[in-house]
Parts: structure tokens; sequence; C-alpha cells
């Protein structure tokens, strides 16, 4: 089982430092950002420490890292001028910056259509990504299913075949299953788990899936909100996502918690990661009804 979370990358051990903190929590597996997800801001790959990063991933046993392109990149957008453009490009620096971390799959968020129509913004998609692909660089972009909160596109799978079919060389991409994203869209994983898989067989393919992102949702199924909760503590509930996690289809599929941090009480508002027990949760298969105080408990020491 490949289990992991979102980590940072911060100060002065940077990839490295990704690594410790994944560890920590237990994981095999993690998710970064090479910068900030609202800027283009990045620095350097020389200050990321790669080689030690991956030295220290072999000795603890973390086996794979993954990346997330930042959400400023909005390849649907025709609305904007010159913005195309720069969204291309700036993609194209984020392969080449996951590759050069190691990562195989960088996820992506389709785009939103901002007014122009779901047509003219999928098209669009398909335009970038043409762009975008680079057969030298053994990197997939792995799209992610969406909640489909306003001109949001790839909230349904139809959307997401689309652009694969479209897509020239569509061997470099793959796809991101957020569990939240997908049950806030409307397909309900915890009434018809083998239903809704069966759907996006026939319509992508299974094994275009080369990323989970395991989240529970604070709201019901269809609402198109994307408001992530705490493993068994929302609206889809543990028994489904533990489901996720040990279903032996997935069992090499790198598998990325991005639950929300825990408040230290209601009157202290100081965030605490609850990744660790999470993923001892999942991993032992049995919900831990104190999961929150737990984290509170430990983390407060």
């Amino acid at each position: 089982m490949l289990l992991g979370s979102h980590v940072s990358l911060k100060g002065k051990e940077m990839l490295r430092g990704s690594a410790q903190e994944a560890a920590s929590y237990g994981a095999n597996v993690f998710m970064v950002y090479t910068g900030a997800p609202q800027n283009t801001r990045r620095r350097s790959l020389d200050e990321f420490h790669i080689e030690e990063a991956h030295a220290y991933m072999k000795e603890v046993g973390i086996h794979a890292l993954t990346v997330h392109a930042p959400y400023i990149v909005n390849l649907a957008n025709t609305t904007k001028e010159g913005y195309h453009e720069f969204a291309v490009a700036f993609l194209q620096e984020e392969i080449k910056r996951a590759h050069a971390l190691g990562a195989r799959q960088v996820t992506l968020h389709p785009g939103a259509h901002v007014g122009a129509g779901v047509e003219a913004g999928l098209e669009q998609i398909i335009h970038g990504l043409n762009e975008v692909i680079n057969p030298d660089l053994p990197v997939q972009i792995a799209l992610e299913t969406m909640a489909g909160k306003g001109t949001e596109l790839g909230a349904r799978f139809e959307e997401l075949a689309y652009i694969i079919e479209g897509v020239d060389r569509s061997e470099y991409l793959s796809v991101t299953f957020d569990t939240c994203h997908v049950h806030d869209a409307g397909y309900d994983i915890t009434g018809d788990f083998e239903g809704v898989l069966a759907e996006f067989d026939r319509i992508i393919g299974l094994d275009r899936i080369q990323v989970l992102h395991i989240n529970d949702s604070y709201n019901p199924c269809g609402s198109h909100k994307d408001r992530h909760a705490n493993i068994g503590l929302g609206q889809i509930g543990y028994p489904t996502l533990k489901q996720f996690v040990h279903d032996p289809r997935f069992k090499a599929i790198p598998k990325i918690l991005e639950t929300p941090w825990v408040s230290l009480s209601d009157e202290n508002k100081v965030k605490l990661p609850p990744y660790k027990q999470e993923i001892a949760m999942l991993k032992a298969g049995e919900f831990n009804p104190n999961l929150l105080e737990d984290i509170r408990t430990e983390l407060a020491l």
C-alpha cells in the first residue's frame, strides 16, 4: 500500500525536509508543490537537496513522490489575452521541475472556462496540453477529477475522456481520482462504490488512475462545493475511504491525504496536521472515533 499526504517544501531542507515530514507521519509516499500554489515564485533546484532527499527516502522506505501543479494554471481560460501562453509556458517549467525532483506524476486541475462555455474550455485545455507535453520527459500529467464548483471542468468523467481523446500524445495523460471531488460532483461512491468505478472504467479506463486523493467531504453528494473533511468525519465515511485505500486494484497507486489541519481547541486556533493519525487509522482498517482528540493530545505535548 502506498499511503501518504501532502507535505510542505520549506526552509533550508526543502525536498529533504519534505521527506522527513512524510516519514514522521508514517507515510511511504508524499505529494509536494514545487513552490507556493498561488504564485509563480520558484526557488532554484540547486537548493532542493534532491540527492540527499532520495537517499533519505530509500533509507526510511518512502517509495515515491508526486507533484501538484499550482492553482494559478488554468489551461481552459480563453478570455484573458496572453494568459494561455503564460499558463502553457509555466506548466512546461513545472513538468521539468517535477522530473528533476523524481516525480512521475504531476496532478493538474483541468481548468475553468470562466464563462466561455464547456466546449470552448475543453478545446482550450486540449490545445494547451498538446503544447505542454514533452515526449523527452517521462512525466505524466494526471488530470484531477473536480467537484464542479463555478465553471470548473473535469467534474464529469465524460469531460476528462473528451480531453484525453483530443490530446495527440494521450499516453502522457493519467488521472488523479479525488474522492471528495467525485462525491461532490454527484457520483455516489458511498452507496455504489463498484458502480462508480465501473462507470469510470467504461468511460475512461481504471488504468488511467495513477494518483488517488483520499479525502472525506463536509457536503452531501452532488453539492459541487469541494470542502474536504477529515477521514471518517464527513459525508463519504470511513468504510468507503478504507475501501479505496485497501482495494487491490490500487495497491501500487500513490494515495495522498489532503485533509484539513485540526485546531488545538475551540479557543486556541493553532492548526495541527492530522496525517499521522489518519494514516495509522487507514492502515489499521478500523475507524478511530477519538481521532480529533488523539491528534490534539499528541501534538499538544
